[in-house]
């Protein structure tokens, strides 16, 4: 029951990524939001998974470059996904980025040597309908749709690459991936600026006028750092490909609902109808290819090896 409970928590807190990117209302330039959740989260996994795991920060050096091309990865596959939630609605976002177990079995396929049988096959048209029926190259949201699969594609390789190294335990690497995702996005204080931390963001339907910054401080505590946190601790007596199951399909519809309550963003019927097929068979090819393989990475929590 309490796994159930935290996976619970961790689908909630995912799901609020593109409520807070919004509701700091452009006052902070988009690059400059992920620096700081990113190393909010980054000092929040320092903090934490110690103390949850009895397993002191320590330098991975013997497993230094996955550590930090993990992070790379992650800076990228967040900044990207962010980007997209100030472009599009929530549920364009979080329905297209559900691609990502397609671009897994590709990219699996070509490096890792997975073959395709005609399960496979017959699930891949179940998501040409799906995409086709959310018609992501039509009306006003075709770059932030096409942000979104990209996005897909950028953590299907971060997954691909983790599976080819070997990754598959949990451990508290992840925080160090994450500081040097920190890292990584750092020049966006520079280039882009602090953003304004203090000037009030207003959302009608709530009614709360707080600072920009408070919803930057959630973003990476909520969205990012407890939801990696809660992760590392679940993927230790859950099956990854369990995980991988339940956030598929329930993550994308509790995301969508949240954009419904909190900006009143109601999803074209060719979206609902499309992105359910695809949420789908995104959930049939990830049982599929996790079936017999249920310790295989599946999130970068896994990046201790």
């Amino acid at each position: 029951m309490k796994t159930i409970f935290l996976l619970l928590l961790i689908t909630l807190s995912e799901a609020t990524i593109g409520v807070f990117v919004k509701l700091t209302d452009g006052r902070i330039p988009i690059q400059t939001l992920n620096f700081y959740a990113i190393l909010t989260a980054a000092a929040f996994l320092m903090l934490a998974l110690p103390v949850a795991t009895g397993r002191p920060i320590r330098l991975p050096w013997g497993n230094l470059k996955d550590t930090i091309v993990i992070g790379v990865l992650i800076a990228t596959q967040i900044s990207v996904f962010n980007y997209a939630m100030t472009l599009v609605p929530i549920a364009n976002a979080v329905i297209f980025w559900s691609v990502a177990p397609f671009f897994t079995f590709i990219f699996s396929a070509i490096f890792l040597g997975e073959k395709a049988g005609l399960g496979h096959v017959l699930v891949f048209g179940i998501a040409i309908v799906g995409i086709v029926l959310a018609k992501p190259l039509s009306g006003g949201y075709m770059i932030g749709n096409l942000v979104a699969l990209t996005d897909g594609a950028i953590y299907a390789a971060m997954i691909t690459y983790m599976r080819y190294e070997g990754k598959s335990e949990t451990g508290n690497d992840i925080a160090w991936s994450m500081l040097a995702a920190a890292v990584v996005l750092s020049p966006a204080l520079l280039i882009y600026g602090t953003g304004d931390l203090l000037g009030t963001a207003e959302n009608e339907r709530l009614g709360i006028i707080v600072p920009a910054g408070v919803w930057a401080l959630a973003l990476g505590l909520v969205s990012t750092g407890f939801a990696y946190f809660g992760i590392s601790i679940v993927l230790k007596t859950l099956n990854a490909n369990v995980y991988s199951l339940v956030d598929i399909i329930v993550s994308p519809v509790v995301a969508s609902t949240l954009g419904f309550l909190v900006f009143a963003e109601m999803p074209a019927k060719g979206m609902i109808y499309g992105g359910g097929l695809l949420l789908l068979a995104g959930f049939l090819l990830t049982w599929m290819m996790t079936r017999d393989r249920p310790d295989i990475a599946a999130h970068p929590c896994q990046c201790a090896g």
